[in-house]
Formats: C-alpha cells, sequence, structure tokens
C-alpha cells in the first residue's frame, strides 16, 4: 500500500522537502546542541525517587573472578579434612547433589584437602590461605561470606545468573540496572565501564560474552562500555589524520539532528540512545586518553599495585584504573578475571592467578581506603560457583583438581555500607553444604543495590508484561549481618 511518508515512494517534491528539513535542522542544531540533545534524554539523572534511602555506597568496582575460585583453598578453612584424604565422600553429605557431565561417570569421589596452609589474621581472626598473602592484611576491611549459592552448575547460565539475576541469555545486567537507576555522575564517562583481564593460568580460559554487561531490555545507552587492553581503549578514540575536534564536533551535530528527526518520526528509543552515545563518545576522545596517563601517579603506588601494573589489560593495570575512575565518580566498573576453572592441575594453576590477583585486589582495598573514597565505593570480589571437596580426576598428594559446587563458596565485600572485618555464615566440614546463614545470589544483588540506597523490589522495568527487576520474582532479602 502507498504510503506518502514511505520514503521508498518519495516523489521530487517531497525528497527536496525533507532534504531541506535535514540541513535546516542541522543549522538549528549548531545554535543550540545542548537543547536539542536534551530532548528525550534523562541527561544522566536518576530515575524520579531515586534513591529509595540515603545511600552508604556511590559507586560499586566489582572483580568478577570468571571460571570459579576454589574456596577451600582460598578462603573456607576445614582443617578436619586433614585426615580424609583419598576417602569418600560420604552419600549423606553428597545427598543426591546434581553432578556436572565431568564427574558423573566417576565411580567414586575421593575426599581431598587443600595442600596450602591457612592462618588466622587481623583483629577478626579470619582464616585466609598461604595463597593471598596481601589480601589477608586487609581482611579488617573486608566481610568474607562463606554461604553464597547458586541454581546453576555450569558456567555460562552460572555466570549468566549472578550478572543478570537470570540463567537464560537477554536480562540487563547488574551495571545496566545501577546505570539506568542512578545515572551518571560524570558525563564524561559512562555509567558502567568493563575492563577484561586473561589471568596466567596455562589453560584455555572460559568465554565472556558482551551480554554479560548488556542492557538487554533496558535502553542501549545503560550496558556497559569495555575498555580495551591493546591499542587505544576504545575503538576510533583518535581522530584520523585531517580531521581536527572543530570538523568532528560540526558533522557531529549535523547527524545528531538527523537523529533526531528520525526519533520525532518514529519515537524509536533506540535512537535517543545513539544521540547520547555519539555525544558520550566525542567526550570520551578527551576523557579517556586523561584516564589511562598513569605518568603522574606517584612511584610507592605503582609499587603498591605490583610489578605488572604498567602492562595495559593486566589485572594490576585495571585495578589501577577502576581507583582511576572511581574518583571520576563513574558509577559502576567492573573487572572479569579469567583462567579460574581448575578441573585438573590445581596445585600448577591456582598459585599463578591468586598471585596475579592478590595484591592488585589488596592494593585497591588500600588506595581507596587512603583517599578515603572506600567509604562510598562498594568493591566486591567473587566468581559464578565454588569447587567440590572431592577430586575430580586423577588424584596425587601434590596434583588434584576440583569440579563445580554450587551449594556454597565464598566471596567478600568491602566498603561504602559493609562492615568490615565479618565472616558470615558457615559451612559443613567438608564445605559441601551450608549450616548458617545462607546467601543466594538473588541476595546477594539485593544487597548490593541497597548499599546504593535502592529498594531491589522498587527498582523496575515493564516488559513482556511484568514488571522485571534484577532479583526476579522469587523471594530475596538484604544480607543485615555484614551491614555497617
Amino acid at each position: 500500500m502507498f504510503h506518502p511518508n514511505d520514503p521508498i515512494h518519495l516523489n521530487r517534491r517531497q525528497f527536496l522537502g525533507h532534504s531541506l528539513w535535514s540541513v535546516g535542522a542541522a543549522a538549528l542544531a549548531s545554535l543550540c546542541p545542548e537543547k536539542l540533545l536534551a530532548r528525550g534524554l534523562r541527561n544522566n539523572e536518576p530515575l524520579p525517587g531515586l534513591p529509595h534511602f540515603a545511600p552508604k555506597a556511590r559507586r560499586v568496582i566489582y572483580l568478577f573472578m570468571s571460571g570459579a575460585p576454589s574456596q577451600l583453598d582460598m578462603w573456607d578453612y576445614k582443617p578436619k579434612m586433614a585426615d580424609q584424604y583419598d576417602k569418600d565422600l560420604p552419600e549423606s553429605i553428597r545427598n543426591g547433589q546434581r553432578l556436572t557431565t565431568m564427574t558423573s561417570g566417576q565411580t567414586r569421589f575421593p575426599i581431598v584437602p587443600t595442600m596450602y596452609q591457612f592462618k588466622q589474621y587481623g583483629k577478626s581472626g579470619a582464616w585466609v590461605s598461604e595463597l593471598l598473602p596481601h589480601l589477608s592484611g586487609v581482611v579488617d576491611d573486608l566481610a568474607i561470606i562463606k554461604t553464597v549459592n547458586t541454581d546453576a552448575i555450569n558456567h555460562d547460565p552460572a555466570i549468566t545468573f549472578i550478572q543478570t539475576g537470570f540463567q537464560l541469555p537477554g536480562k540487563p545486567s547488574l551495571g545496566a540496572w545501577v546505570a539506568y537507576g542512578l545515572g551518571s555522575v560524570n558525563k564524561d564517562f559512562p555509567a558502567y565501564i568493563v575492563m577484561t583481564c586473561k589471568g596466567p593460568s596455562k589453560r584455555d580460559a572460559q568465554a565472556l560474552f558482551a551480554r554479560l554487561w548488556g542492557s538487554g531490555f533496558l535502553p542501549a545507552e545503560y550496558q556497559g562500555v569495555a575498555l580495551r587492553g591493546k591499542g587505544d581503549p576504545v575503538l576510533y578514540l583518535t581522530d584520523p589524520p585531517g580531521v581536527t575536534r572543530d570538523n568532528r564536533r560540526r558533522l557531529l551535530t549535523a547527524v545528531n539532528a538527523l537523529n533526531q528527526h528520525e526519533f520525532e518520526q518514529s519515537q524509536a528509543p533506540e535512537i535517543m540512545a545513539r544521540i547520547s552515545q555519539y555525544e558520550m563518545a566525542f567526550r570520551m576522545q578527551a576523557s579517556v586518553p586523561d584516564l589511562v596517563d598513569l605518568s603522574k601517579e606517584p612511584k610507592n603506588i605503582i609499587e603498591m599495585y605490583g610489578p605488572e601494573v604498567s602492562k595495559p589489560g593486566s589485572f594490576a593495570y585495571n585495578c589501577l584504573l577502576a581507583r582511576r575512575l572511581a574518583e571520576r565518580d563513574v558509577r559502576c566498573i567492573q573487572i572479569f578475571h579469567r583462567d579460574w576453572d581448575h578441573h585438573n592441575d590445581l596445585p600448577r594453576d591456582l598459585p599463578l592467578q591468586c598471585k596475579d590477583m592478590d595484591q592488585p585486589a589488596a592494593a585497591l582495598i588500600k588506595d581507596l581506603k587512603q583517599r578515603g573514597l572506600l567509604e562510598d565505593t562498594l568493591v566486591i570480589w567473587g566468581g559464578e560457583f565454588g569447587r567440590t571437596i572431592y577430586c575430580q580426576g586423577a588424584l596425587a598428594r601434590d596434583n588434584y583438581g576440583r569440579d563445580h559446587h554450587p551449594r556454597c563458596f565464598t566471596m567478600w565485600m568491602a566498603g561504602g555500607g559493609v562492615k568490615g572485618g565479618v565472616v558470615h555464615g558457615e559451612t559443613d566440614d567438608f564445605s559441601y553444604n551450608i549450616v548458617k546463614d545462607p546467601v543466594h545470589i538473588r541476595d546477594l544483588n539485593a544487597t548490593i543495590l541497597h548499599c546504593l540506597g535502592i529498594n531491589h523490589q522498587r527498582l523496575t522495568f515493564p516488559y513482556q508484561g511484568l514488571n522485571q527487576r534484577l532479583t526476579g520474582t522469587e523471594p530475596s532479602e538484604v544480607v543485615q549481618g555484614i551491614l555497617g
């Protein structure tokens, strides 16, 4: 059917009319771009009524250990297992738990105690492995949660679950929810920035997908912006030869005017997100080079993060950038540290991972604290699930592997709204089942939002006939025991 506004059927007069309008709009936009671009955008403001109550945290730094670190070898000390070596895990403990395909065919499930020494540290007396000499020095700033649990037993659904609140892809990430609800404080950076780094383990790492920091059904402007570890941190950050900043500004203003006209015709929200992101990209051409220029960092700070800090893309480098982003009031900063999937050769690979992570993570806590930023910055550390007390594959005194374990694993939080020097929850002697104070990942996400001044039940978005939220429809509770 013919429609007079269908671009395929425009006659000569209509084409010229639309073209003249576009040229005129571009000229108008050059006179008042801020007013034009404000139409249809929230201008980085929080949603009306947010925060719901006075927040303790202004921003979040999430250190995500992709692949699932072994709580048994790092945080959850089980001395009674020392004399249980190579004995079968009692069926009363396993209690019919679902197994992965990696170990479901095993004829037995031999117990493998950790080969690493544990000691108590700080006023809290928290037990910490010898693999973490630097983090053991800041335990009084940490709330260590030993009873985190999840419903997923394989990596992709588990990491999708903890990042988005659902095991199936397509939902907004935690960072996108935070950006959507609270907006951005610094107009020169996105509200949500992501960095990824590969650890030193001698194995293939689990894949990471951009949907883990995506916006799902939320407007596209709230998705995480990933900084690259090689070359320009953001593609096309540098203008081509012969293009000046003034030329870029005029071109962008004209394109935005055309997009504004298209929005008024279609009311498609993606167009306003495109305008917003184009403007953000323009500002980032100035803000990002300053962010990654570490030349003015004092020598003692550089040394505190360890020898890898000078390598772009390393975990140490990204932790230092996280502190610099926190100083610039970026709302949500997430670092994905890969290679924690130790089904075999754990004694070879886990120490490498810990050495790569331990010093920079502890330095980040100390650096934030000495600058007065820790009190309003919530720092989170953890993976998608834990590891089994029983061995996967061949067992030897000096070599073993561990399978996936969703029933209990350890995470920690520090800073804004969290009470330091706390060890929350208890697991059984096998670090297999929870005996006190379970914390489901929905509870964890509810607690993160609470520290930011958000009631997780009230941060919603209508989609597919349901007021969607990060914590889903099942009951979730804020973990009061770790709050300051």
